[in-house]
């Protein structure tokens, strides 16, 4: 079954860090219609670990559930990895 791309996805967002460190995890909500740089995030690493040279150092996560932004400034030469926990909107759920 395929999820609208408008839908509502709810993700959980873990960031590795070189020595082992670890933040997060940070809940952030993304939709078609209210943004928030969490796919960017994940789009940005990946694209860093493919050779890509980074772009962007700073991206805001939103949290509906608790009405708050989360800012993270990275740079991904200190990341070693990014958990994106997504839960999806069911469709019984409206």
């Amino acid at each position: 079954m395929s999820v609208p791309e408008n839908s509502l996805t709810n993700h959980e967002v873990t960031i590795c860090l070189a020595g082992g460190a670890v933040l997060g995890p940070f809940n952030a909500t993304w939709s078609q219609d209210s943004g928030g740089d969490v796919r960017e995030l994940v789009r940005e690493y990946d694209g860093f670990l493919q050779g890509e040279k980074q772009r962007r150092y700073k991206f805001h996560l939103h949290d509906t559930y608790t009405n708050t932004v989360h800012t993270l400034i990275l740079d991904f030469e200190q990341v070693t990895g990014i958990c994106d926990h997504v839960r999806l909107k069911s469709p019984d759920n409206g």
